[in-house]
């Protein structure tokens, strides 16, 4: 008999604190979710929390394996650009621009951006609905 590996798990709790805003916690960090009808500035709206988690996920995908790969660098970046489709209301597609800082060669910077894309779980759940494209790129100096 073959034993599975325990399956992760996540739990978030999101509470409404008013018309204008509410919260999303878990663990010990808490986010401010903008749930207001005419929008709030100060807090990410539900799109933009998925274009975060998107963006988050590229980044630890990228720590997960530069010890693996022994890939140097100095920093990363996560650009994410979507496009909501009104009817039916979905993200229609997004675009990203993942910047890191290193000294690498392109053939591992193309090695790093496959990671990316073949573990990432966020990564993998959002592409199958919508339109996912990007690159990965070397930070230039006048950045």
């Amino acid at each position: 008999m073959t034993v599975s590996p325990t399956k992760m798990q996540f739990h978030v709790v999101s509470r409404r604190e008013s018309a204008q805003l509410s919260r999303a916690r878990c663990k010990n960090a808490q986010i401010d979710l903008d749930t207001d009808l005419a929008g709030n500035p100060d807090a990410f709206n539900p799109a933009e929390v998925l274009l975060a988690a998107l963006s988050a996920c590229m980044i630890k995908g990228i720590e997960r394996v530069i010890p693996i790969l022994k890939f140097q660098l100095r920093g990363v970046e996560v650009r994410v650009h979507g496009v909501r489709q009104d009817v039916p209301p979905r993200m229609e597609s997004i675009d990203y621009e993942i910047v890191v800082d290193t000294d690498e060669d392109d053939r591992r910077l193309a090695l790093l951006h496959d990671n990316v894309k073949k573990f990432g779980t966020v990564f993998n759940t959002v592409a199958p609905g919508t339109e996912l494209s990007g690159i990965l790129r070397r930070r230039t100096d006048a950045e």
